[in-house]
């Protein structure tokens, strides 16, 4: 990239990924794009790293999406944790509910909970369903509380109690009477004020876990970025001050692939693609997600088991990346992760690793071009893949390393298939009315064969495909999401729902110019979660003057009836305020005449068999010229396999629109 001169400001978007440190800067509206390998012991030496490119130019802001939180989340290395409740209900975090992830694996296991059995602790009090209390406080057992906590040395805490929700008095004497031990104290009537004791206590014990761990690396990261405006990607795909993030990490768990989502969407929203699945296929993991005109946000997730009921991108992950290990199971069958070779060691054509990735089964059938590959600034030891593919390829049986590393590539492709096929046809949708948005380091070699195989006709790719979550991060607004619980009747609630929702707004409106908006810059969208008398699930609509009825038309268009002689009761009102954001421009380009030959044509394995294909530098093409498959089209961040049967037609915004035949 070229250098950005002394005194320029700017902003940055910074992806930390598994593998790479994706970097966006936008300087006078020009887009630039590097990454460098991640460091995954200490994220933010890789960070400052990469900012230590830009030579002594003053950056205004970065916008950060981080894994800290995923990761810690994931190999259980958060905070040594407490959780504090109503006494009676210390287990509700391990009985959870009656539903089975896998009805017919007698062999199931549930995930160990984050807080043992003796670090969690029930307190004399009782507040009930309408607010008032009907045991109070035992102040000589929280001093014995305190004592005990402390003799158990825990870094955080906890405290959920039943109906805080409702009243809150009771948690907030808690943590006052916890201020000595000087830890972080995450209350559920502030992480996630709805009911449903056990997602209310899962969220709130989330975020005690991840507390001080985040809150260590944002404010070592804040100070070694000295005097730039830091800003965390949330995972309903906003952003929010370092400060906030710290408080409430449990909002950050899908950070980074909010981000590429939010990139993907607006990108697509303006070249015309309103509804995508969006394909991120990066060096540990691929995320997939519906957009049919907007951006799915669910309040029903779970993360390793745990349920969190905070608002969340609705994104499906699996371990399939560029770095997902192939190995032979117990019974001498090929699979290809979840285990990822990540950044260190890597994949064996980076030079480190020793094991077999996807990266090295495509630059085994010369798929990956070793010249493309971060512009040939990161050179890759293609000599070490032979003899790692020879020792598998004895074991197993394949007749020949080409096959082999076919092999590769059909179980990962199998396996993100089924990702997508998850987020599409199990929920009613068919992927062939939707375009498929190609995205990440590795995405571009698999997205046409994945496409073919759901019968979807265009796949796009996007520029700067490697870097998109990083520029998502740009693109995306200030969001926050509050909720409070009523259960009222919705026909006789005017009165106490107009007086919730201006509790939420008076909030709202606090935090979002706090963030530095002023008050023309706020928008915000109101909801209610709704739901026949007697139900025990609920819809989500918006709140307006008739939002009884298109709450049962919504009922009906999910389950296929309406009952509108039956009562409807308010459970939740939600509300969600945004700070718009300056946002990169992206500018449509001029016709280009003529064709542009390849720079070469070599033989690549597709099809099952060598063919011979064109190699063309994607630097080199504009818009309106076609190139016809079988070709590779290699860039800086990505590469692109255009298979037979297939042309790549370069649209007005200089993305890659490849059309499949039927």
């Amino acid at each position: 990239m070229s250098k950005i001169s002394r005194g320029s400001i700017f902003r940055i978007g910074v992806d930390t990924g598994g593998t790479f440190t994706d970097f966006v800067v936008v300087d006078a509206g020009n887009i630039e794009i590097f990454k460098e390998l991640s460091t995954p012991e200490q994220p933010d030496d890789a960070i400052m790293r990469g900012i230590g490119r830009l030579v002594s130019a003053t950056i205004k802001e970065v916008v950060h999406g981080s894994t800290v939180a995923t990761n810690a989340l994931l190999e259980r290395k958060g905070a040594r944790t407490a959780l504090v409740t109503t006494e009676g209900f210390e287990d509700v975090i391990v009985i959870g509910r009656q539903t089975r992830r896998e009805l017919y694996n007698i062999f199931v296991a549930r995930p160990e909970p984050l807080v043992p059995d003796g670090l969690r602790f029930g307190v004399p009090e009782r507040t009930i369903y309408d607010g008032s209390i009907e045991r109070p406080l035992d102040r000589g057992q929280l001093e014995r509380l305190v004592q005990d906590l402390r003799s158990k040395n825990v870094e955080s805490v906890a405290v959920s109690l039943l109906y805080s929700f409702a009243n809150p008095e009771h948690e907030n004497a808690i943590l006052c009477a916890l201020e000595p031990l000087g830890v972080p104290v995450s209350l559920s009537s502030r992480i996630l004020p709805e009911y449903r004791e056990y997602e209310r206590t899962s969220t709130t014990v989330i975020n005690a876990y991840l507390a001080p761990l985040m809150g260590r690396y944002l404010l070592r990261l804040q100070e070694r970025l000295a005097g730039s405006r830091l800003r965390v990607m949330q995972s309903n795909g906003g952003a929010v001050q370092s400060q906030t993030a710290t408080a409430v990490p449990v909002r950050t768990i899908l950070s980074g692939p909010a981000g590429g989502v939010v990139g993907a969407f607006h990108v697509a929203q303006v070249c015309g693609y309103p509804k995508i699945i969006t394909f991120d296929m990066g060096g540990t993991s691929t995320d997939v997600s519906l957009c049919e005109n907007e951006i799915k946000v669910t309040h029903e997730s779970q993360i390793d088991g745990m349920p969190v009921g905070i608002p969340m991108m609705d994104i499906h992950t699996v371990g399939a990346g560029g770095g997902s290990i192939a190995e032979l199971d117990l019974g001498g069958a090929l699979k290809v992760g979840p285990e990822s070779a990540g950044a260190d060691p890597g994949p064996i054509c980076y030079g480190k690793g020793e094991r077999l990735t996807v990266t090295d089964a495509n630059v085994i059938l010369g798929r990956l071009r070793p010249e493309f590959f971060l512009s040939g600034a990161m050179k890759l030891a293609t000599d070490r893949i032979a003899p790692a593919l020879r020792r598998l390829q004895w074991t197993s049986g394949w007749k020949s390393s080409e096959e082999l590393a076919q092999g590769v590539i059909d179980v990962v492709n199998n396996n993100m298939e089924h990702a997508i096929r998850l987020i599409s046809v199990e929920r009613g949708y068919d992927p062939r009315d939707f375009t498929l948005f190609c995205f990440g380091g590795a995405g571009g070699l698999h997205a046409a064969t994945l496409a073919r195989s759901l019968g979807i006709a265009r796949v796009v790719v996007p520029r700067f495909p490697g870097a998109l979550s990083a520029l998502g991060l740009l693109l995306a607004d200030v969001r926050k999401d509050y909720s409070r619980s009523l259960l009222i009747d919705a026909d006789a609630s005017a009165l106490q729902l107009k007086a919730a929702v201006a509790d939420l707004h008076k909030v709202g409106l606090a935090e979002l110019q706090a963030e530095g908006f002023r008050r023309r810059e706020i928008q915000w969208m109101d909801f209610v979660d709704l739901r026949y008398r007697g139900q025990s699930y609920e819809l989500t609509v918006d709140l307006s003057a008739n939002f009884i009825e298109r709450f049962h038309e919504a009922h009906e268009r999910r389950y296929g009836y309406a009952n509108r002689g039956r009562p409807v009761e308010l459970v939740n009102v939600r509300t969600t305020f945004v700070g718009r954001t300056v946002k990169p421009a992206f500018k449509k380009t001029p016709k280009q005449r003529g064709q542009p030959g390849p720079l070469e044509t070599q033989p690549v394995w597709i099809d099952r068999k060598r063919v011979r294909t064109a190699i063309y530098d994607r630097a080199a093409l504009g818009h309106s010229h076609i190139i016809k498959g079988p070709a590779i089209i290699g860039e800086y961040s990505s590469t692109t396999l255009v298979p037979r049967d297939c042309r790549c037609v370069i649209d007005e915004y200089l993305n890659l629109v490849l059309e499949l035949s039927s």
